[in-house]
């Protein structure tokens, strides 16, 4: 058992992961700027991560943090506010938790940081970790800086630290709206058509910070599937006829390469919307 600090645990990822972890057997933290849900199993700590005293006292006695607090993607504020906010946030945990000798940082990190939205094509497929770094917007770019922080902030402190490149986070409730997109390989051409159930989200914080990991890591983090109804191969051809395709591709197979999560993390997803529709 071990004591978790857990941010951003109000939000749709968050409550997820805060039940994962209680359900293994961890003590969790729970911590974000806005109250949690009634239901979600440990009381909400209000603060204000851009405040870096608070930061610390968040993560004082824990063991380790998944950080997960940030404005979740762009166009919610200015493009200066999101960057402002997320990367003090992000350099402001990293800086706590190097101060505090706490065992492991655990962070959201994200598909965007890749190439997102593909309006330029991926230079190949499936995109991998190597396909970094690609900001085209300053949501991005705070992942990018804070992927770079951490890789420095892990040299100097010896704490690991693992950025989960999260594909757009989705759950049960969602996949109704996947039908709508089949008709049109365009709709969602915007992220080669890739999702991450809720739950597997969560696990991957879990495992990551069970994984024998040094240094700072990143993983991109997907479904096993697409979106789609139609081949992956297919839907390359159709929208991305150019890009290199590096290897046979399954039916669905993602094309957001999560082998390296696989191997390192022993991630493997266990949900997908062809479940539920």
């Amino acid at each position: 058992m071990a004591k978790i600090c857990v941010t951003g645990a109000s939000g749709k990822l968050g409550r997820a992961v805060v039940r994962d972890l209680l359900d293994h057997g961890h003590r969790v933290v729970a911590t974000d700027v806005r109250p949690g849900p009634a239901d979600l199993g440990a009381p909400v700590l209000l603060a204000d991560l851009t405040e870096y005293g608070q930061a610390v006292e968040v993560l004082d006695g824990v063991d380790a943090v998944v950080h997960l607090a940030n404005i979740p993607a762009p166009g919610i504020r200015t493009p200066s506010e999101t960057f402002n906010a997320n990367t003090t946030m992000n350099s402001n945990i990293f800086l706590a938790a190097a101060q505090l000798r706490i065992g492991r940082v655990v962070w959201a990190s994200s598909e965007t940081t890749l190439g997102l939205p593909f309006d330029v094509p991926p230079l190949y497929a499936p995109v991998d970790e190597a396909h970094f770094p690609f900001p085209t917007s300053t949501y991005a770019l705070s992942k990018v800086v804070g992927e770079t922080t951490a890789h420095h902030v892990a040299q100097w402190s010896g704490i690991p630290f693992a950025a989960l490149r999260f594909s757009n986070i989705l759950g049960p409730d969602d996949y109704k709206a996947f039908p709508g997109y089949w008709k049109d390989a365009l709709l969602r051409r915007w992220n080669l058509w890739g999702y991450i159930d809720t739950r597997d989200a969560a696990a991957s914080c879990r495992l990551a910070l069970d994984a024998d990991l040094q240094g700072a890591q990143s993983f991109v983090i997907a479904a096993a599937d697409t979106v789609m109804n139609r081949p992956s191969a297919d839907l390359m051809q159709e929208v991305f006829p150019k890009v290199e395709i590096r290897r046979p591709l399954a039916e669905f197979e993602t094309l957001l390469a999560i082998d390296h999560a696989h191997d390192v993390l022993g991630f493997t997803p266990h949900h997908s919307w062809r479940d539920h529709l």
